[in-house]
């Protein structure tokens, strides 16, 4: 199943109610309470109480996510799904245009995003003409992103006022579902609550100069975005390759700026697994339900790789970025002058 976090348009309210929903195609979204409704008379589903958002849900992810697959299950998988009517005759599901995407996961608890991909290490280190350090093969590394500035599907991005050399990063996130400290990379999987497409923005003039300091901080904490929706392990089985702490998932990735398309790769080029991160990120750490594991950017993922340092051609105001992975959907960001 594909979950949303979302409010109905038209927004009246400064501060509008967040609903929970499923993603039904690429035009339908459905309200998981109504759908609930619908699916307690047409198809004999028993009813229960459910969680009122993605935060909620993820706390009691083993409890509440079968539940909702089943809702998921029930539905059709078009836009039939718009003439559908739950208790006091409501719809059951609207028209994309029709609703605001949020985040899948509008507050994370944290945001760590990994160094996952050999050749797009090898590629960065490269431009600093050195080789990857042994060190990069004993375990993953991550570095802390900001968990307040996560951008959704329908926000645009505001240029930064602190630098010019803006670049995107075409990655996959994982989120988790269920809690744990001193995971092992076997159990990891069980921890995964699902899968969505996360461009790592970064501004790689703040950055660089970070980095010959102390770490990156201005040159990545300005935004986020995530989206369209959060995909559960179940909608990817059929393109799982190993289990475990060896399971990863053949899937191509593609990143497009205005419609020339930039980089292309695959989920299961992956040095670090997903499980091998998380078992890391969990060594004398409790993770909680609601966390952000970012996997890496792919392989010339980014603007950087591909010698923008040197032609210029970073992002800037009216470039639209669209990063698309199989299974997970499509994010497209319109860069926009806030100044």
């Amino acid at each position: 199943m594909k979950l949303v976090s979302y409010v109905e348009r038209p927004i009246h309210s400064d501060r509008p109610e967040i609903k929970l929903g499923l993603l039904i195609g690429d035009d339908c979204v459905a309200d998981v309470a109504i759908a609930q409704t619908w699916a307690q008379g047409a198809r004999g589903l028993s009813g229960r109480a459910l969680p009122h958002s993605m935060m909620e849900l993820l706390g009691e992810w083993a409890d509440a996510a079968p539940h909702l697959e089943q809702i998921a299950a029930a539905l059709p998988a078009d836009d039939t799904c718009l003439t559908l009517k739950g208790a006091r005759r409501q719809p059951v599901a609207r028209r994309r245009q029709d609703v605001f995407l949020l985040p899948p996961v509008p507050n994370p608890l944290s945001l760590r995003d990994f160094d996952g991909y050999e050749k797009h290490a090898r590629n960065m280190y490269r431009l600093h003409s050195r080789a990857i350090p042994q060190t990069w093969y004993e375990a993953p590394t991550f570095a802390y992103g900001n968990p307040l500035t996560v951008l959704g599907p329908d926000l645009g991005l505001p240029m930064p006022r602190h630098g010019t050399a803006l670049d995107f990063e075409l990655e996959i996130a994982a989120v988790i579902g269920v809690g744990g400290q001193n995971i092992t990379p076997n159990e990891a999987p069980a921890h995964i609550a699902g899968f969505m497409i996360m461009n790592d923005w970064s501004l790689r003039d703040a950055h660089n100069g970070e980095l010959n300091v102390y770490g990156a901080a201005k040159g990545k904490d300005f935004a986020t975005t995530t989206g369209p929706a959060l995909v559960t392990p179940g909608d990817l089985a059929d393109r799982q390759i190993g289990e475990g702490a060896e399971l990863r998932y053949d899937l191509e990735m593609v990143a497009r700026v205005n419609g020339q398309e930039r980089s292309r790769g695959n989920f299961k080029d992956i040095h670090w697994t997903v499980a091998q991160m998380i078992a890391h990120a969990s060594e004398d750490v409790m993770l909680y339900p609601g966390e952000i594991i970012g996997t890496g950017t792919v392989a010339s993922g980014c603007l950087l790789e591909q010698g923008a340092a040197d032609s210029g051609g970073w992002l800037k105001p009216g470039d639209v970025v669209e990063l698309e992975v199989e299974r997970l959907g499509h994010l497209a960001t319109t860069i926009y002058d806030a100044r």
